[in-house]
């Protein structure tokens, strides 16, 4: 066992009562000296006048919430610590976190574990911390509130919702660098002119009047018909009156939902009388935004199941059966009772990575309830199911169900003879239909609505079948390798600004036609043409990689810089060291299988290429750049 430190003098965090200490947390939003990931690294100390419980104590009680960690061995309450950090930042969502570091640095331990977001790591740690103390005192831990809390507060970031947390980690799986631009509330995939950027499912390629068009479910439905696909026939009407003629003359079962709209925000389907059309069209004017005008669709409705179909680069990759949420009867319980206990089962975590979210009780729920006859408080009839709602609304409590295998051959075809006609990566088709392993052609079959930029998490992760990797569809459209999404990085730990011009004008000699970035302690270059310099190193060289131009970067890290902030990327093609502090050669540790390393320790160079050591000694006035520059040679 690893006899953890303690601190025997100032208490630097802890409170009188503590066992533990912890202090110097901070985040990385890159590699850095503890870990090649961004991370959330700490200190972590115990308090001499406060000894701890057995570690045996602590490993039982976290053990009970996380099984896992009672197969393995801890060798030390660091050790613990680390693991428990690195399961409760999964925040039972199954986020990608695998990697942690403990390390002893004298009186204290340096931990370090694999964040995605800065503040949702931060509560992580102090959460831990807390439940670590509360088994010394002998006290409850209400871990899963706390678990509840640290859910919304990573479902309220940029990362928390299911189809960019899906993308960022399919991206990270695949190797393509990926950061956001908080200025420009963009995910920005790949470096420099490899770059894509984009918002979830829509992306820079796509076109945005495209994607406009299909907000407009009359424009974009007149146009589906026009090209011969199946609609169902309607009319867009302005007032009640109106709607009420629009519906005699269509013939009930009929839908309603504003023109512009998304999420099914307003849609009302299988309205039977004039009554519910009334309620329907108030509620799909409710659903306008208020910067349009009032303009409503009133459409056949057609009878059958409610499909997704998604296209990927105008190609079919996926087909998504959505049913409402629904309960089945015991006969002894009421329909509150039954909701209130299937939201208790665990399929129904309520998270933005879960297949089940929870059932949602609200006024359309109880007034399809009542259009059925019945009440919240009904006690329905043993195994007599319900559906609580018309619209199959996942987010409400809705069941996916993967229909991908049961598409027939000539609905293949509509989807992508569809999916050509617009310039859009991604793209949803939602259908009504009573069997998709029959074709089309054969009737009772109609595309309701065409979405420009479609969720994902029903393909990935349905409630029920297989899983539809469209993340990796979407990605694989830009970038066929991970490093395809990459420019080529020359990376060294000192370097002058004369320096950085020689190498810039030794590629150009080359390369004329290039664009390079690079930066160092000094200033921000492109070619010989200095730029403004941020006060934060990272921000200059997140402001080069996100160039669209850029043909490759040189960029400078040293000590200082990586100890406090870490590196903005992670992998060097080149790797150039004068001289480096034991910090400053985690540049060598972050490298693909084919980069190479010049290592320079007094007039001794070593070169690192393909698992081979080449070294020599300098001539008396050879420059060490004569070294380097042939090995950039090999970039070109």
């Amino acid at each position: 066992m690893v006899v953890d430190q303690s601190v025997d003098l100032v208490r630097v965090n802890a409170r009188t009562t503590d066992a533990f200490d912890i202090f110097n947390l901070r985040h990385y939003i890159g590699p850095n000296p503890d870990l090649g990931t961004a991370a959330a690294a700490f200190d972590f100390a115990l308090v001499e006048a406060n000894p701890p419980r057995s570690l045996e104590e602590y490993v039982a009680v976290i053990g009970d919430r996380y099984p896992l960690l009672l197969k393995e061995t801890h060798k030390s309450y660091a050790h613990l610590f680390a693991r428990t950090v690195a399961e409760v930042s999964k925040l039972e969502m199954d986020l990608h976190i695998t990697q942690w570091a403990v390390k002893q640095q004298g009186s204290r331990t340096r931990i370090a574990v694999q964040a995605v977001h800065a503040r949702t790591s931060r509560a992580i740690v102090y959460c831990v911390w807390d439940w670590f103390e509360a088994i010394t005192r002998d006290r409850r831990f209400w871990i899963e509130d706390q678990i509840e809390v640290l859910q919304e507060t990573f479902r309220d970031s940029v990362f928390g919702g299911p189809t960019v947390y899906a993308l960022l980690q399919t991206a990270y799986d695949l190797g393509i660098p990926t950061f956001y631009l908080w200025d420009e509330r963009l995910m920005q995939y790949g470096y420099g002119r490899k770059q894509v950027r984009g918002i979830a499912t829509t992306f820079d390629h796509d076109s945005h009047i495209d994607s406009d068009f299909t907000t407009g479910k009359d424009d974009c439905k007149a146009f589906l018909h026009t090209l011969g696909f199946p609609v169902p026939h309607g009319s867009i009407v302005y007032t009640e009156a109106e709607a009420l003629t629009a519906a005699e003359r269509i013939g009930y079962p009929v839908a309603v939902k504003p023109v512009v709209g998304h999420k099914g925000i307003g849609v009302t389907a299988g309205i039977m009388d004039e009554t519910e059309l009334v309620q329907a069209f108030d509620r799909a004017v409710a659903a306008v935004p208020e910067d349009q005008s009032i303009r409503i669709i009133v459409e056949k409705s057609i009878a059958g199941k409610d499909f997704r179909l998604l296209c990927v680069a105008g190609k079919f990759v996926a087909a998504t059966e959505r049913r409402p949420a629904s309960v089945t009867g015991d006969g002894k319980s009421t329909i509150n009772e039954l909701i209130d206990r299937e939201n208790r089962t665990p399929a129904r975590v309520d998270t933005p990575t879960s297949p089940l979210g929870k059932i949602k009780c609200d006024e359309a729920m109880e007034r399809y309830l009542d259009e059925q006859g019945l009440s919240l408080n009904s006690v329905l009839e043993a195994d007599r199911t319900i559906y609580l709602r018309k619209v199959a609304n996942l987010s409400a409590g809705g069941l996916s169900i993967d229909a991908t295998r049961q598409m027939h051959p000539d609905t293949i075809i509509l989807a992508q003879d569809i999916a050509q006609h617009f310039r859009l990566t991604c793209l949803g088709i939602d259908v009504i239909a009573q069997d998709l392993s029959e074709s089309w052609k054969k009737g009772n079959f109609g595309i309701i609505e065409i979405n420009a930029a479609p969720g994902i998490n029903m393909h990935l992760k349905p409630a029920i079948g297989e899983s539809v990797d469209v993340p990796a569809y979407l990605l694989k459209t830009f970038f066929e390798t991970g490093k395809a999404a990459r420019i080529p990085i020359i990376s060294c730990n000192r370097i002058s600004v004369p320096e950085l011009q020689e190498i810039a004008d030794y590629i150009l000699r080359h390369q004329p036609d290039w664009t390079i970035g690079a930066v160092c302690a000094k200033g921000v270059f492109i070619n010989r043409s200095e730029k403004h310099q941020h006060i934060d190193y990272n921000t200059n060289v997140q402001n080069l990689l996100r160039n669209p131009r850029l043909d490759l970067l040189i960029a400078e890290y040293r000590e200082d810089v990586l100890e406090r902030d870490g590196m903005f990327y992670y992998g060097s093609n080149i790797v150039v060291l004068d001289e480096p502090t034991e910090v400053e050669k985690m540049l060598a540790r972050d490298v693909f299988e084919d980069s190479v390393v010049v290592i320079k320790q007094e007039d001794t160079v070593s070169i690192h290429r393909n698992g081979l050591i080449e070294q020599y000694q300098l001539g008396e006035d050879e420059p060490f750049s004569r070294v380097y520059l042939k090995e950039i040679a090999t970039l070109l």
